[in-house]
């Protein structure tokens, strides 16, 4: 198992000290220490004590989504959050370095938020991904509440947003208000849906104008145990005020060379390549591609090799399933 898998597996492995499963988990850390692999083995270590200290302080998530009831609006009695269930998050995610860390940063600090309090000092709580489509945004913020083990929810605009007037902001205040004291992440998913500029000619500019003071005050006020985090393809056509309430703000660009391959590498890990087939040169020919278009060309090829009860994935797969794709996205 590569060091990236084994570092998210440990994350995920909470537990008394002494389990079965912390058992076999530091079987594991010394294990990669007889092979020399030093660094890694106190890294996984590292990661295990700081799972057993954070226990009794984090709830379990499942234990907490059953205390918590999503708000609704007093209209129709829609939900203003669809909650997705911890196992069905996605957290498997090919990043640069540079937005890897960045990201490590937002759970450290969370996780160190007592220590940071005692300091006087927060951890960043309101963070805003932006970035082409399919660059991994709403998958960064299903993968920190993965990695913290909070419950993940998702704000269902289609709820939110109201014809009556007044309704909408008065749907994000009990939204914000339910979540106050409670230790969850919350996707803001295409923020610009109702972070647009005050400046912007519309007929519904008046309305426009109440969501957004709203959403300002709140972002503004907002301190509590959980994470926002909003997203957004289009951060030039966000309100220029809104920017300023977050902590944080993450581009999520598309993939380099060598983390297409690194993709590439991942999707084929339970399937087998044809030796002619050089995942470098088709990488090149995928530079500028959104991660989600690569992943859909890995997955093509791999479906199609399978039908044909290939033994491998030749290079024809992939020729054919890199085409398909460009012409669609042409």
């Amino acid at each position: 198992m590569n060091q990236a898998l084994l570092t998210r597996l440990f994350k995920s492995i909470q537990g008394e000290e002494n389990s079965p499963l912390m058992k076999v988990a530091y079987s594991i850390i010394e294990d990669e220490k007889r092979k020399g692999h030093s660094k890694l083995a106190s890294k996984l270590s590292l990661i295990l004590s700081e799972n057993v200290s954070q226990r009794e302080e984090s709830p379990s998530p499942l234990k907490i989504a059953k205390e918590y009831r999503v708000p609704v609006d007093r209209r129709y009695k829609l939900p203003l959050a669809s909650h997705i269930e911890h196992e069905h998050l996605r957290h498997e995610m090919v990043l640069s370095p540079d937005v890897e860390s960045k990201i490590l940063r937002i759970e450290k600090e969370y996780l160190a938020r007592e220590r940071l309090a005692h300091h006087g000092l927060k951890p960043r709580k309101k963070i805003l991904f932006y970035g082409s489509s399919g660059c991994g945004k709403s998958m960064g913020a299903e993968r920190i509440a993965w990695d913290l083990g909070l419950p993940f929810y998702k704000v269902r605009f289609d709820s939110i947003i109201s014809s009556y007037l007044g309704e909408s902001a008065s749907n994000l205040q009990n939204l914000f208000d339910s979540i106050e004291n409670y230790p969850c992440v919350l996707l803001l998913d295409e923020f610009d849906i109702i972070g647009k500029q005050r400046d912007v000619s519309s007929n519904d500019v008046g309305e426009i104008h109440r969501i957004v003071n709203i959403l300002l005050g709140l972002l503004e006020e907002y301190d509590g145990e959980g994470i926002l985090i909003a997203t957004t393809n289009l951060e030039g056509s966000l309100d220029k005020a809104l920017f300023r309430r977050f902590d944080d703000f993450i581009e999520l660009p598309k993939p380099s060379e060598k983390e297409i391959v690194q993709l590439l590498k991942t999707c084929f890990s339970a399937l087998k390549l044809s030796s002619k087939v050089n995942l470098k040169s088709f990488s090149k020919k995928m530079i500028g591609m959104s991660y989600a278009i690569i992943v859909k060309i890995a997955n093509d090829a791999a479906k199609k090799a399978i039908i044909n009860s290939n033994q491998e994935i030749s290079p024809e797969d992939l020729n054919n399933a890199l085409e398909e794709n460009q012409a669609i996205n042409r």
